[in-house]
């Protein structure tokens, strides 16, 4: 199988044929990844989607069919052709796990390897930590506000179809519980949640009738959508239909605080004082925060989610900072560089609370205290990925570490500076 075509573009393969045909081609060089700052009103960035990356490499290819079309469109020469033929990654990557937080100039990803076989991969790097660093510092946020109530991802109809499953997995990183996309599921292990919509109580002549249907195939625990015509006949047939031991019921529109509270005292007057309420319908994070004092057991999220909540790329950059040994860097206006390979270190209070991020030469590394931690870790080697990387569970434990490191102030979602400076050395 190959990615090429879809993750190669066009400009990559230009320099790539004019350093084959000047001789720079081989030159060691150094490509970091980094945003050089945080999308609007945001106070930290999640990384994420460095599982699909490496996933992505291992089968980084250009095949037959893909170096036709080249051949057939005249993108690059004879000598070019022979060798994306051959074309495997043999250099080294490193970068902050999945989970950790990012900040503006936070060296996310460092790419090594010749000229050539690293500039092939900036469209393949940039295209998937853009995309999934966005989607889960949006999904951080939501279940921040959401302030431990479990959320389901619901977007697969918002995105794009092979994005989707990437949302679901950046989101369940995120702290999402589970996800309605099954082939997230089936790639990715994430849990699954879901209930029917408003077609399946449409389609038959009578509400009662439409959830007798669904309780008696799935049983009394599910999840009943009440709002399709009056929620309070709703939640009266949902409960006649299911009894005191109904699952839940969703409400998808309307004033979703005061029909939770409604909802609520008309669940508990009934006798199904267990039964949960689901709110869905364009939820966002600032949504969410509103419905805290709600009761309210769990959100659904689709278009917020999936879309980045207003920001859907992270702004990341692919630059090259370093050949053969000697740094570079970009001088254009406001658009500046550092030059040579980086590191980064996390000070910590004694307490666990995060207190700046260093950013400095990876050639002069800084003394670490008691607290301080070092965070860019190997991903691959000489083109081989690196064994014992962490699980996605385990990102998933590593970004809630994280936040709660996080000063207050930081988590808020309302502007303003990043939750921990940025310090370069």
């Amino acid at each position: 199988m190959t990615s090429s075509s879809l993750l190669t573009d066009r400009y990559e393969l230009t320099m790539l044929a004019a350093a084959l045909a000047d001789g720079t081609a081989g030159r060691r060089c150094v490509f970091e990844v980094f945003a050089r700052r945080l999308p609007d009103g945001r106070r930290y960035g999640v990384v994420a989607g460095l599982g699909r990356l490496l996933d992505e490499l291992a089968r980084f290819r250009f095949g037959d069919a893909e170096l036709t079309q080249l051949a057939e469109t005249g993108v690059v020469d004879a000598t070019t052709l022979d060798w994306l033929a051959d074309y495997r990654f043999a250099g080294d990557i490193d970068g902050y796990p999945e989970g950790e937080l990012y900040f503006p100039g936070s060296p996310v990803l460092t790419v090594t390897g010749s000229f050539a076989e690293a500039v092939v991969l900036e469209t393949l790097a940039l295209s998937v930590l853009n995309h999934d660093c966005a989607i889960a510092s949006a999904a951080a946020r939501m279940v921040a506000a959401a302030g431990g109530r479990p959320l389901i991802e619901m977007g697969s109809r918002r995105t794009h179809e092979r994005a989707a499953v990437a949302c679901a997995r950046a989101a369940y990183l995120a702290g999402f519980a589970s996800t309605s996309n099954l082939e997230a599921s089936r790639q990715f292990g994430i849990p699954t949640a879901g209930t029917a919509a408003h077609a399946f109580i449409l389609l038959h002549d009578d509400e009662q009738v439409a959830f007798a249907s669904q309780v008696a195939t799935l049983g009394t625990k599910t999840t009943l959508l009440v709002d399709t015509y009056d929620i309070r006949r709703g939640i009266e047939r949902a409960v006649a239909a299911a009894g005191t031991e109904l699952g839940a019921i969703r409400i998808d529109s309307g004033d979703l605080g005061e029909l939770a509270r409604q909802a609520r005292d008309q669940l508990d007057a009934l006798g199904a004082r267990a039964t949960r309420i689901v709110l869905s319908g364009d939820l966002d994070e600032y949504a969410i925060a509103a419905l805290r004092a709600e009761p309210v057991d769990a959100y659904g999220v689709g278009t917020s989610v999936v879309t980045g909540s207003g920001a859907p790329t992270a702004g990341m950059v692919y630059k090259l900072v370093e050949v053969d040994g000697r740094p570079v860097a970009k001088r254009s206006s406001a658009k500046e560089s550092r030059g040579g390979r980086k590191s980064a270190m996390r000070r910590y209070k004694p307490t666990g609370t995060a207190l700046e991020e260093v950013v400095h030469r990876a050639d002069s590394p800084l003394p670490a205290g008691p607290h301080d931690r070092v965070l860019p870790v190997p991903l691959m080697r000489g083109g081989q990925r690196v064994a014992d990387l962490e699980t996605l569970e385990q990102s998933r434990e590593r970004l809630r570490a994280a936040l709660v490191s996080v000063p207050w102030e930081g988590l808020k979602l309302s502007k303003g500076d990043p939750a921990i400076p940025t310090v370069f050395q």
